[in-house]
């Protein structure tokens, strides 16, 4: 099992390119099945979960290739395909739920392992059936699979409003994909605002989809008969860019992060700057400039839905505030289980306290370098954080979290001057 080798005390310097968004790329990746032509995506990151739909795709009997050095992949759903996620490909992954809505809409009928992903809590799928059978579809949940048909006499899921009962990021990627071949008009209300359904909305209508309000809480979809094949290039990764601003903001230095968007990523640059970490637009991307964690500020914050803090940041940023001057207050409001670093982050020197949902950090003067174990994606980044500003050694283990959302994240800090390396 990979592991990473991290001594700390190094600031970083240079250009680092962001990768393509892992949570824009798979759900296009699902879109492929909306057609029956071929459809090309560039900037596609290199990571697990990838390979995985990848994996899911070609199960069901769709074609890919891969070309360029720019992440460019290429995927044919012609006919005949088996519209089956099984639980042996998708049990690692609970972006598999993202097929439902596809295979739905085209064939009529899909049977969807139930997922899985991370433990950081519950992530039910009961807002999708909720929505997917609001259009028509007929979905039991048997053996631990989602089983879906449309009931007898019809052949296309039909319009529907539907309104979530929480927000809801994949079920509103799920809904919008069903709804382009459904019949009349779907309005999606408490919809999901990301940058990354604003992309997959954009993709979809260069396939020939009727689609407004993408980016904001309603969504109207006017279904279409058909849809046909596209090229389309997956958003720059928000999570990934805010990692490496909280990384060069602990360990100091000067980094543009290329294809960056200040916009996709405002409430955690707000509390950047508040700490006292310089974070300017540049052409192409966001640069950002820091004197090292113990010259700034800890920050107080509250996960929440976009456009505010996003959870997917929260470990990150608590890595920062935990060398940064100062007591800080962090609620999270998304994950009952995302707090699950914490206990490793002390075991490197960090001063947090958990009481229910809010951790209180303390920030201390120096970490101290010490093997510690990853428990989910963002996780994983932070303890990279931490060990980037330890003292001594960091050896951080279970780090196939890492690989599910971060495209070669080692290769990339090397290129900037920390001494990292992937060890077995």
């Amino acid at each position: 099992m990979d592991k990473l080798l991290i001594r700390g005390g190094r600031p970083l310097n240079g250009t680092v390119n962001i990768s393509g968004a892992k949570n824009a790329a798979l759900p296009e990746l699902c879109a492929a099945l909306l057609t029956a032509e071929p459809v090309t995506l560039h900037n596609v990151p290199r990571l697990k979960d990838v390979a995985t739909m990848r994996t899911l795709l070609a199960h069901m009997g769709v074609s890919s290739e891969t070309f360029g050095e720019r992440g460019g992949m290429r995927f044919h759903a012609a006919e005949p395909i088996r519209p089956e996620a099984p639980y042996e490909l998708v049990k690692t992954m609970r972006a598999s739920v993202l097929a439902l809505g596809p295979l739905l809409a085209r064939f009529g009928h899909a049977k969807v392992s139930l997922p899985g992903g991370c433990a950081i809590g519950s992530r039910p799928v009961d807002q999708h059936i909720k929505g997917l059978s609001a259009m028509g579809a007929e979905i039991v949940v048997e053996h631990g699979y989602m089983v879906a048909k449309l009931p007898a006499g019809r052949d296309r899921l039909k319009g529907a409003r539907i309104t979530t009962d929480m927000v809801t990021v994949t079920g509103t990627e799920n809904f919008l994909m069903a709804a382009t071949l459904a019949e009349g008009e779907t309005i999606l209300e408490n919809a999901a605002q990301e940058p990354e359904i604003a992309d997959l909305a954009e993709m979809l209508i260069s396939m020939g989809a009727k689609i407004e309000g993408h980016g904001t809480s309603r969504i109207r979809i006017q279904g279409v008969d058909v849809l046909h094949g596209c090229t389309h290039q997956v958003v720059a990764d928000r999570i990934e860019t805010g990692t490496f601003l909280c990384a060069v903001a602990a360990t100091g230095g000067d980094v543009v992060a290329q294809h960056g968007r200040i916009d996709h990523l405002e409430a955690v640059v707000e509390k950047l700057r508040d700490a006292g970490v310089t974070v300017t637009h540049v052409p192409g991307g966001i640069r950002v400039e820091s004197a090292g964690a113990r010259q700034l500020k800890a920050q107080s914050f509250r996960t929440t839905e976009y456009p505010g803090f996003p959870t997917d940041m929260q470990a990150q940023f608590m890595a920062l505030n935990a060398v940064a001057q100062g007591t800080a207050m962090v609620t999270e409001t998304i994950f009952e289980n995302r707090f699950m670093h914490v206990n490793e982050l002390v075991r490197l020197g960090a001063n947090i306290q958990i009481d229910s949902k809010v951790s209180m950090v303390v920030g201390v003067p120096q970490l101290s370098g010490a093997t510690v174990m990853a428990t989910d994606l963002r996780a994983s980044a932070s303890l990279v954080i931490a060990g980037l500003v330890a003292e001594g050694e960091t050896l951080v283990d279970r780090i196939y979290h890492l690989d599910r959302g971060y495209d070669q994240m080692e290769t990339k800090l090397r290129a900037l001057g920390a001494d990292i390396e992937r060890v077995k």
